[in-house]
C-alpha cells in the first residue's frame, strides 16, 4: 500500500462502506481470518438493536469496524461507548457538540481512534471553513489529528462524466487534507447504479466499476481505497421491490450482474441455473469455491447442493466475493488475480455490456 501522503503505510488497506444489514454482516463474519486485519468496514447503522450490536461483536478477530450512526437521532442508545464493542466512531463535520463528546468517549474507550467522514457532495465549505470544522471535532472529542483517519467520500459515480466531475473536487479536498497530520487518508465512492430493474434478465450484464476507475486516477495522491461494496451509494435505493434472483459478481474493472426470471420449475432450479451460468463464465476464478465463502456457496447452488436462499443471501454471497476480489487487487496491484490463479479477460460475447447514463438508464456500449 502506498503510504498516506508519503509518511507511513496505511493500515488496513481497504475500507468498504456497508449497510448494517444481514447480508453484508454475514459476508464480513465469513471473511478469511488472515484477511480481517486488512479490512476496516464502515457500517452505516439505520437502527440500533441488540442484534446489531451482537453481530458487530462477532466479527472476525483483528477486524476493527467503524460505525456511522449519523442517520439516527442523537440519543443515549446511539452513544457508541455504551455498546461495549471495540469499534471506531465515524464523525461528520456537522455533528452536534453532544454527539462529538460521545464519539470522543467511544474513541477513548476502545482504540483511541476515530474516522472523520467528509462527504464531497455535501460538505462544500472552503478550506478555512473545513479546517475550523475539524478543529472543532478535535476539541470536543479530545482527539489529536494523528488519532483520526480521514475518509473523503465522493458518493455516487455511475458514469464517465461523474468520474470527470469528481476527480478535481476530490483532489482539492486532498490538497486541503495535507494541511493536517491525519493518521491516514482514504477516498471512497460508489459505482453501482441505484436500480437494476431496467437491466436485461437471463443473461449476464457487465457494468463498469466507475468507483474503481476514480480511485485508479487518484493513485498518485497516495490515498487508501474505499467503496460501497456491491450496493449503491445513494441512500434508500437498491431495488427493494425487485425479488428476482440477483448476483452482483465483481470482476476486473466491472461487475457482472445476473438477474434470472426464467419461468418454469421451482425457485431453487432457477437459481441453480443462474449459478451454473456463473461458474462456467470466464470471470469465475480458477480457484473457484476456495476464492471466498460467497464463491463456495454459489458453487454449492450450481451443483444443487442447497436451496436458492433469499435476497439477503444473494447480497451476502455477492459481497463476500467482492471483498475478497478487492483485497486481492489491492494487495497484488499487478492484476486482480489471487495467488494461484490468473484473471481471464471478460469477453463481451458472454454477456451484455452496459454503461450507465446520468439519468440512471442503461444503454448498450457502442
Amino acid at each position: 500500500m502506498v503510504p498516506a501522503h508519503g509518511r507511513r503505510a496505511a493500515e488496513p488497506v481497504y475500507r468498504p462502506i456497508l449497510a448494517s444489514r444481514r447480508g453484508e454482516l454475514d459476508a464480513l463474519s465469513h471473511l478469511d481470518p488472515a484477511a480481517a486485519p486488512m479490512l476496516a468496514p464502515i457500517l452505516e447503522v439505520g437502527a440500533v438493536d441488540r442484534a446489531t450490536v451482537d453481530v458487530v461483536r462477532r466479527l472476525p478477530v483483528g477486524m476493527l469496524p467503524a460505525v456511522d450512526v449519523s442517520a439516527l437521532p442523537d440519543a443515549p442508545d446511539t452513544e457508541l461507548a455504551r455498546w461495549g464493542v471495540p469499534l471506531v466512531p465515524v464523525i461528520g463535520l456537522a455533528e452536534s457538540d453532544r454527539r462529538l463528546a460521545a464519539h470522543g468517549a467511544a474513541a477513548r474507550a476502545y482504540a483511541r481512534r476515530a474516522l472523520v467522514r467528509l462527504r464531497a457532495g455535501q460538505d462544500r465549505a472552503g478550506p478555512d471553513e473545513s479546517t475550523a470544522a475539524v478543529e472543532r471535532i478535535w476539541r470536543f472529542t479530545g482527539l489529536a489529528p494523528e488519532e483520526c483517519d480521514l475518509l473523503v467520500d465522493a458518493g455516487d459515480v455511475c458514469c464517465r462524466a461523474d468520474v470527470r466531475l469528481a476527480e478535481p473536487r476530490v483532489r482539492r479536498l486532498l490538497d486541503w487534507a495535507r494541511r493536517h497530520a491525519w493518521r491516514s487518508v482514504t477516498v471512497a465512492a460508489g459505482g453501482m447504479p441505484p436500480t437494476l430493474s431496467r437491466l436485461p434478465t437471463d443473461e449476464p450484464v457487465r457494468l463498469d466499476r466507475w468507483d474503481w476507475q476514480l480511485w485508479r486516477r487518484l493513485v498518485d495522491a497516495g490515498v487508501g481505497y474505499g467503496d460501497y461494496g456491491v450496493g449503491p451509494a445513494v441512500p434508500g435505493t437498491g431495488d427493494p421491490g425487485d425479488r428476482l434472483p440477483t448476483v452482483r459478481y465483481t470482476a476486473d474493472g466491472g461487475w457482472w450482474v445476473y438477474r434470472w426470471s426464467r419461468r418454469g420449475g421451482r425457485g431453487d432450479d432457477r437459481f441453480a441455473d443462474l449459478c451454473r451460468t456463473l461458474v462456467s463464465a470466464p470471470h469465475w476464478p480458477r480457484t473457484g469455491a476456495a476464492f471466498s465463502w460467497g464463491d463456495h456457496e454459489l458453487l454449492r447452488r450450481a451443483r444443487r447442493g442447497a436451496g436458492a436462499g433469499s435476497a439477503a443471501n444473494w447480497a451476502a454471497w455477492s459481497t463476500s466475493h467482492h471483498l475478497a476480489h478487492v483485497l486481492t487487487a489491492l494487495l497484488h496491484p499487478g492484476g486482480d488475480a489471487a495467488p494461484g490463479w490468473h484473471a481471464r479477460p471478460d469477453p463481451p460475447q458472454r454477456g451484455r455490456s452496459l454503461r450507465q447514463s446520468r439519468g440512471g438508464e442503461s444503454r448498450r456500449a457502442g
